[in-house]
């Protein structure tokens, strides 16, 4: 090669490395695709919609944004997990150590517990009233600061439905001792974004991906109101009845109330401790959601009946924790058949519903 080819040749090399370091410095610049960070096996980028992966979660002095996560989901490994934490620290006025700040969101990939205890707990996190159903179909519900979604048949492990789980947890540590502090990750349709996304990724590497990703166009349905003091009847369900004494701390939420799905829930409230399920009570009759429940003990003493409504096969549930169990009136069981009754009655079961 002659010496003139040669210099035509490192300039051209020296120009496109140029351009692409140019092109290079421009996306990182905007927080553009490559160099945006990435979690959850590729699914959420940063600034891309919910407040939790956008500049504002950054605003406390010292803030960063840090991801771990498993390795994905597979067809041999069906249980995942991955976690966004964002931490910060700031100056504490009332003492020379400073208050330090996390706030985490955490996703799991695979089947709902086998065992029954482990299965009601995850359902008293995941079938809380502050959440609402999803639309279009899709068989979940999400919170500003919890999220659910029944992934396809296909999905399943072992006879059981698998989900993706979203859930939030944020906590201040200072001189007065560590305490949960409320945290929103973002909007209900941000949230239920994230949920989406992490699921149609989840499901994609697991290997039992629909043949269309799923997806959320129509709007969110919001549950009737915020939490409010637990009173009589409970979730305004006619029947249940609870003596939740003077000055109880116990906070009620209606949630979901249709055809297919109604909740309703009940929290012990402690100021800087997470909020700890003290009742639940819950009908569904979309036949992914009332898989959840398989498995379970059964019968009104379990709190889990099932019967036929309109045609479709419909789940009674009730979990009653605590110092509630001795004060449903005029008894736990009697409490959860007006349940069963009240609802079933609603959506066309007749009297308790049709075996």
């Amino acid at each position: 090669m002659s010496g003139g080819r040669r210099r035509r040749g490192k300039l051209l090399v020296g120009a496109v490395a140029g351009a692409v370091l140019a092109t290079g410095i421009g996306l990182y610049a905007t927080d553009s695709w490559p160099f945006r960070n990435a979690y959850c096996w590729g699914a959420w980028q940063e600034n891309s919609g919910a407040y939790f992966l956008g500049e504002d979660a950054l605003a406390k002095s010292g803030s960063e944004r840090r991801g771990t996560e498993s390795a994905p989901p597979s067809a041999e490994r069906q249980n995942a997990t991955c976690t966004v934490e964002v931490s910060s620290t700031v100056d504490d006025s009332d003492s020379d150590e400073p208050l330090t700040f996390k706030e985490s969101v955490t996703v799991e990939y695979g089947p709902v517990p086998a065992e029954a205890g482990k299965r009601r707990a995850w359902m008293a996190r995941y079938f809380h009233g502050s959440a609402s159903p999803l639309p279009d179909a899709l068989d979940g519900l999400v919170g500003s600061d919890r999220a659910m979604l029944v992934l396809p048949e296909t999905c399943d492990v072992d006879g059981r439905p698998s989900v993706v789980t979203i859930r939030s947890e944020s906590w201040g540590d200072g001189h007065l001792g560590r305490r949960a502090m409320p945290f929103s990750i973002g909007t209900r349709p941000d949230v239920a974004r994230m949920l989406l996304e992490v699921a149609n990724a989840g499901m994609e590497k697991a290997g039992c991906a629909p043949d269309d990703p799923l997806r959320m166009t129509s709007p969110m349905v919001t549950v009737a109101e915020d939490d409010e003091s637990a009173r009589e009847p409970l979730c305004r369900i006619p029947g249940v009845t609870f003596e939740f004494g003077e000055g109880a701390r116990y906070r009620q939420q209606v949630g979901a109330v249709n055809d297919e799905l109604q909740t309703c829930s009940v929290v012990w409230s402690s100021r800087g401790e997470p909020d700890e399920p003290a009742a639940q009570y819950v009908m569904a009759s979309a036949p992914r959601m009332a898989a959840l429940f398989a498995g379970l003990p059964e019968g009104a003493d379990e709190g889990l009946v099932r019967a036929t409504c309109n045609g479709r096969k419909t789940v009674f549930y009730a979990d009653v924790r605590g110092g509630l169990r001795s004060s449903a009136s005029p008894s736990l069981d009697g409490a959860f058949a007006n349940f069963v009754e009240s609802v079933g009655n609603r959506i066309g079961c007749g009297t308790g519903g049709e075996a």
